[in-house]
């Protein structure tokens, strides 16, 4: 019976946290492989919409109105992720795992920017600056990021023609 005991101690403490992370590996790269995928699709269909970072208009722009539009998303790491950037954070270095994060961030959040000035009217954003920001902590001390949210914002203008004839 002891041995019954020993064997279920054991992959209660050991086998079942590993299985656990394994598992959060896998369905974490699930998610974010569907995540970028996504992202393609759309920027695809979105590639001739004029977005620049430029903070004057090209004078050619024949603007009729504007407004500011923004697109924003918070994203977080799997525990698997976190655990390795834990690691890689005592011995230093670079933190691969936060790479993907930030860029599907950054791309998601300027596709809903995109997406919003579209579904508003608008012919163009420019102007456009992304920020970030840490959102929750992982820990009850303060330390460490749980998810950060990435704000892209810009202005969004309406063409009174398309172009003016000066270009």
């Amino acid at each position: 019976m002891d041995a019954y005991f020993d064997l279920i101690s054991l992959l209660a403490n050991f086998l079942l946290p590993i299985a656990l992370l394994v598992f959060a590996y896998f369905i974490g790269n699930l998610l974010e492989k569907k995540h970028f995928k996504s992202i393609r699709e759309r920027e695809a269909a979105n590639q001739e919409y004029p977005v620049v970072t430029f903070d004057t208009m090209p004078k050619s722009w024949n603007v009729n109105r504007a407004e500011m539009v923004t697109g924003s998303i918070v994203v977080s790491l799997d525990y698997f992720k976190r655990v390795i950037a834990w690691l890689r954070g005592i011995v230093g270095g670079r933190i691969k795992t936060y790479e993907p994060l930030l860029d599907r961030a950054r791309r998601e959040a300027v596709l809903r920017m995109v997406e919003s000035a579209k579904s508003q009217g608008y012919d163009a954003v420019f102007n456009v600056r992304l920020e970030t920001s840490r959102l929750a902590n992982a820990r009850r001390d303060g330390k460490g990021i749980a998810g950060v949210e990435m704000l892209a914002f810009g202005t969004a203008v309406k063409f009174a023609s398309r172009f003016s004839n000066s270009q």
